[in-house]
């Protein structure tokens, strides 16, 4: 765990945890979990393991924004997104990344599908960049949202560029042991 925490009284999840369950910090008196404990799970939960699953969750729900492979709406997206990104777009392309893309995910690869995204990205030169944007934008914009879609075909890409480098990164940290943290902390102290 990245951060070492320390529960008070004015702490905000204590606050939130004892509020929400109307249970005092000791609750229960007679051992087993108690709120004190459950927000410690809490804040654990919400470092490197569960942000890089969030990421992860998040890079699907870019994707589930575009449309759908197989249908007809998707068949011409997916060309078009082909046409406009060239090679870089294999990447990402249905056909082209394995069916199982995001049951990637689901058996463990978290960071494949990010680095297929940030190759798609880096592949892609400033020209392409921008067709690249108005083809997911255009799609985008059929659903509803409620920019113009240039502007949300580079919303997207930006979100999906910057997520997919926090998956990654909270991968890295995955693979840290407690002597890299004890390094990395000793080297900063000593500088």
């Amino acid at each position: 765990m990245i951060v070492q925490r320390h529960l008070d009284n004015d702490d905000e999840l204590t606050q939130h945890v004892t509020q929400r369950f109307n249970t005092p910090l000791d609750w229960p008196e007679d051992g087993g979990l108690n709120t004190e404990q459950v927000a410690n799970i809490a804040a654990a939960a919400a470092c490197d393991v569960s942000y890089n699953q969030a990421a992860n969750g998040h890079l699907v729900d870019l994707f589930a924004a575009l449309p759908l492979p197989g249908t007809p709406e998707g068949h011409d997206f997916w060309n078009s997104l082909g046409n406009t990104g060239g090679d870089a777009s294999l990447n990402i392309d249905p056909a082209n990344a394995g069916g199982p893309f995001f049951d990637y995910l689901i058996n463990g690869n978290e960071a494949g599908i990010a680095g297929r995204v940030l190759a798609f990205l880096e592949e892609l030169d400033g020209q392409q960049r921008d067709a690249v944007a108005e083809v997911i934008g255009g799609a985008l914009e059929r659903n509803t949202f409620a920019a113009g879609g240039r502007y949300l075909g580079k919303l997207w890409l930006r979100d999906a560029e910057t997520t997919a480098w926090h998956v990654l990164l909270a991968n890295r940290r995955l693979q840290e042991t407690e002597e890299d943290r004890k390094r990395f902390l000793d080297a900063w102290r000593n500088a």
